[in-house]
C-alpha cells in the first residue's frame, strides 16, 4: 500500500510540474524547444525591401509566431527560389490533428512574425496546396531534413506547406 501511495504522489507531482512548464512557456519570449511559447518580443524588427533569404538556406530551425493567437513555435524552414517556406507534417495523423493546431489557425489569419537569430520579420503565411513549387519544395525538404516529403503528401493533405510571404502593408 505504501508503494502505491508514493507512486500516486509521484504521478501527481509530475503532472503538476508538466502543467506548470506548459503554462510558464506561454509567458516566455519564444518557444521552449517543442513547447509553444509566448509572443516573440526580443529581436530587431527588419523593415524595408525583401531580405536575401539565401542566408537561411542551411539554417535548421527558426521561430515564428502567429498574431492570432499570439503563440510562438520552433519550426523547420525551407528556402527555394529566394522565398521562404514552413512545412508542417503529420496533418492526417491522429497525433497531428491533436497536436498541430497552428496550421488551421494560420489558414484563418496568416499574419505572423518570423524570428531568425536576433532578427524579426513580419510575414503572411500562405498555404500552398498545388502547383509547380511542390516538386522543388519537397525535394529541398528531403535534402535538408532527410524527410520523406513528396508532392503527393502535399496534395493529400498529409504535409502542409506555407509560404512566408511579405505581409500586405494595409495591416
Amino acid at each position: 500500500m505504501r508503494i502505491l501511495r508514493w507512486l500516486g504522489i509521484l504521478v501527481v507531482v509530475l503532472v503538476v510540474a508538466i502543467a506548470a512548464v506548459l503554462v510558464a512557456a506561454r509567458f516566455h519570449d519564444g518557444p521552449l524547444g517543442m513547447i509553444a511559447g509566448g509572443p516573440l518580443e526580443h529581436g530587431e524588427l527588419v523593415t524595408g525591401p525583401e531580405p536575401d533569404w539565401a542566408s537561411v538556406h542551411d539554417v535548421q530551425e527558426v521561430e515564428f509566431q502567429l498574431l492570432s493567437p499570439a503563440r510562438s513555435r520552433t519550426t523547420w524552414i525551407l528556402e527555394v527560389g529566394g522565398k521562404v517556406y514552413i512545412p508542417c507534417g503529420y496533418m492526417t495523423s491522429a497525433v497531428g490533428r491533436v497536436w498541430k493546431q497552428w496550421p488551421i489557425e494560420a489558414e484563418k489569419d496568416g499574419r505572423a512574425i518570423l524570428r531568425v537569430g536576433n532578427k524579426k520579420y513580419e510575414r503572411q503565411l500562405v498555404r500552398i496546396q498545388s502547383g509547380d513549387l511542390l516538386e522543388p519544395l519537397t525535394a529541398e525538404m528531403a535534402r535538408k531534413y532527410h524527410a520523406p516529403a513528396t508532392p503527393d503528401a502535399v496534395t493529400s493533405g498529409s504535409l502542409w506547406l506555407f509560404e512566408l510571404a511579405p505581409r500586405p502593408s494595409a495591416d
